[in-house]
């Protein structure tokens, strides 16, 4: 991925990674809504997306490998001690809100969303693909002295949304059909429940060989 020259409109889109480790604190800022285009795919048009704010925070460290990576090094190395390398590691904490369509009631509502994930390092895609399977841990390739904050913040959103969208209490009550579990009545010419096919009684006989 190229690393485009930062201007003042994409402050802190990307980060200095190596910075960001001698830092005595986390990094902290916010991304207008707009900006992240994966996000609004497909939502709906509610009051104050122009004006959605996403805040975030991050922090970098080095650590020293575990226990599982260092015997690894270990094997690759034929047996032989050898020092396995420090590990970069991010942590990543989102919050803010996303618009999206209610499954239940079919109404547009704002969905809150929070992130915090760390996240490790690796310096290629071959290096991800071959640890992705054998570890528990969330790679990044960093494969230049900055990393694109603001593309990790949108995916990362992406996969914090609900896959079925609901509100806690939907703002007016649900059509319910006839029958339904409020106690609207069946229409005439549905059977009485005595009266209907029992599934599980047609199984049993089956099995018991009277049918």
């Amino acid at each position: 991925m190229s690393q485009p020259t930062p201007d003042a409109a994409d402050r802190h889109a990307w980060i200095d990674v190596d910075a960001l480790t001698r830092r005595s604190e986390p990094l902290a800022g916010s991304f207008a809504l707009t900006r992240l285009a994966r996000v609004l795919a497909g939502a709906p048009e509610l009051p104050g997306v122009a004006q959605g704010i996403i805040h975030w925070q991050v922090r970098a460290e080095w650590r020293d490998p575990s226990p599982a990576v260092a015997a690894a090094e270990y094997a690759l190395a034929g047996g032989r001690r050898v020092a396995a390398p420090r590990q970069l590691w991010l942590h990543l904490w989102v919050e803010g809100a996303i618009p999206l369509v209610c499954q239940r009631c079919l109404e547009p509502y704002w969905q809150p969303l929070t992130v915090d994930r760390w996240f490790r390092f690796v310096p290629d895609e071959a290096t991800a693909e071959a640890q992705d399977q054998g570890c528990e841990e969330d790679l990044l390739v960093l494969d230049g002295p900055r990393y694109h904050l603001l593309g990790l913040v949108e995916e990362e959103l992406v996969l914090a949304a609900p896959l079925v969208p609901r509100h806690d209490v939907c703002p007016r009550p649900i059509p319910l059909a006839a029958g339904d579990a409020l106690g609207a009545a069946a229409p005439d010419d549905a059977p009485a429940a005595s009266q209907r096919p029992n599934p599980f009684g047609a199984l049993a006989a089956l099995k018991s060989g009277r049918v």
